[in-house]
């Protein structure tokens, strides 16, 4: 990504964003069965079971609220609603090997790891069951647990807070630049995510050897 800032201080805290940099996320998985029609499917995710509607569960909204809300709008689409939820985990089908052997490798040399994601409280639970990886860190902020989602700079500062980090130690790994800008924001060092050669290489520019 353009404009990342260099290097100015010695990273001593290591935090991962999870999904599209350790896990796979896809709605259309699921939905390419339940919605064949293409362009039928891409109405439905513009107009329904929107990304601004799906944040909000990441903010912390109940499913059973958000659910209610679409159905209310669109009585027709119930079904197709409350699927979303229901096949969820369809739409997370795979882990991404290289980024977690990275995270693991950092672990195992004795860094320290957190991870910092937008999820709903509920569906983060389910995930750590699916990815047992995701217990290796030594800790995780769920924006979804604590009403906060990223790049609100508050969300940030709480978890330097919460895990002892010192920002301008810290560097942050995720896959959405306006995410890195709240990470910068907040006195993060940053990365954008685009995948592991990357990543390997943004991490040896630190002096990680993963």
């Amino acid at each position: 990504m353009q404009g990342e800032l260099p290097v100015t201080a010695k990273i001593k805290h290591i935090v991962f964003d999870i999904g599209k940099v350790l896990i796979h996320y896809d709605p259309d998985i699921p939905f390419s069965r339940l919605i064949p029609d293409e362009e039928e499917r891409r109405w439905f995710f513009q107009n329904v079971c929107t990304p601004d509607w799906n944040i909000e569960q990441d903010r912390g909204r109940d499913w059973a609220v958000a659910e209610q809300l679409l159905i209310n709008q669109y009585p027709d689409k119930q079904e197709h609603i409350r699927a979303f939820r229901k096949h969820w985990h369809e739409m997370v089908p795979h882990a991404y090997d290289d980024s977690v052997a990275m995270m693991e490798g950092l672990i195992q040399a004795g860094h320290d790891v957190t991870m910092l994601t937008n999820f709903a409280a509920d569906t983060f639970a389910q995930a750590r069951k699916i990815f047992p990886f995701l217990e290796k860190p030594r800790g995780v902020t769920v924006s979804g647990e604590i009403f906060l989602i990223k790049p609100d700079v508050e969300i940030y500062r709480l978890h330097a807070r919460n895990f002892g980090l010192e920002p301008t130690h810290t560097l942050f790994i995720d896959d959405a630049p306006a995410n890195v800008e709240g990470a910068r924001a907040a006195g993060w060092q940053a990365v954008h995510f685009s995948g592991a050669e990357k990543l390997r290489a943004d991490l040896a520019g630190y002096g990680f050897a993963v």
